[in-house]
């Protein structure tokens, strides 16, 4: 195996980190809150294309654009009003409430899966392309793709929208921004909407890559919080970059170290970054105190 192999192989992982950062960002960064459940919301995702898969026969990737987005913001706005916003001054507590949301909906896809992995299989799952004599899984081209697609999306969003502008000052100083008209409730309802189309989608197109199961959505969220850190908070480019970069680097140390040690490789790394600097890669400095005023 070259290393070019390697490297296409860790940006391709990489673009699911990212991915799944991003819409991670849209409430760690905007909201400032720790959503341990963000990883369950990916395996719904999954879940919802299996459904759509083998009741409708729906391809998973047109479930991901027409089911999941629209389901997903329907679940981010239910959780931000039912769970989180009683809490917005309690960070601890809104820590604990996450958790147990994760703990809820594990065993609701226990209860309703009986434990069985559930597996979407289509054509795109086992196809693949010639990169230079490289061969490259499409599915994982098309997460890529997505994360590119939102990354661009959010990003002219933010910077070139009216609504992007109150959703960056809410981000900075949410008092201030209330004192100046605008809506934080609301924006923090958007923001977990966001949040919860985009870990739906993302596990809807990620249904033919991996197979389903209760537990799986830890595996994803722990290092998609540290791509998040690793980013930069409220940077989404930050998070396509961080999710290529930590992809990459797991890909190199399982092969040239030990397929055990990749995870405690990134996570060296992630450390190193916040020793050296707190706010991320491409986060402004202090943006790790902002909102805790």
């Amino acid at each position: 195996m070259g290393v070019l192999t390697i490297i296409i192989s860790g940006v391709l992982v990489g673009g699911m980190y990212a991915l799944i950062a991003i819409g991670l960002n849209a409430v760690f960064g905007v909201v400032r809150v720790v959503n341990f459940a963000h990883g369950e919301l990916v395996v719904l995702g999954m879940y919802t294309a299996y459904f759509a898969w083998t009741v409708w026969s729906v391809d998973p990737y047109i479930t991901a654009v027409l089911i999941a987005l629209p389901l997903g913001f329907l679940v981010g706005l239910v959780i931000q009003r039912f769970v989180v916003q009683r809490l917005l001054d309690e960070p601890l507590m809104q820590m604990f409430a996450t958790f147990g949301l994760l703990m809820l909906l594990q065993n609701l896809f226990l209860a309703f899966t009986r434990g069985e992995p559930k597996a979407v299989r289509v054509a795109a799952s086992s196809a693949s392309l010639d990169f230079f004599g490289v061969s490259v899984s499409v599915s994982r081209l098309v997460v890529l793709g997505a994360a590119i697609v939102v990354t661009i999306i959010l990003v002219v969003f933010l910077r070139q929208t009216l609504y992007g502008a109150a959703v960056r000052a809410v981000s900075q100083d949410r008092g201030t921004a209330a004192l100046m008209g605008i809506n934080v409730k609301v924006l923090y309802m958007v923001a977990f909407g966001v949040s919860g189309a985009i870990a739906l989608m993302a596990g809807a197109l990620m249904s033919p890559i991996y197979t389903a199961s209760p537990a799986l959505g830890f595996s994803f969220v722990l290092p998609a919080f540290a791509v998040v850190v690793l980013g930069g908070l409220g940077s989404i480019g930050g998070s396509l970059i961080g999710g290529l970069i930590v992809g990459v680097v797991e890909a190199l140390s399982g092969y040239f170290l030990d397929p055990a040690l990749k995870q405690a490789v990134w996570f060296t790394l992630f450390l190193a970054v916040l020793v050296i600097r707190p706010a991320g890669l491409f986060g402004r400095a202090g943006s790790e105190e902002i909102g805790q005023r």
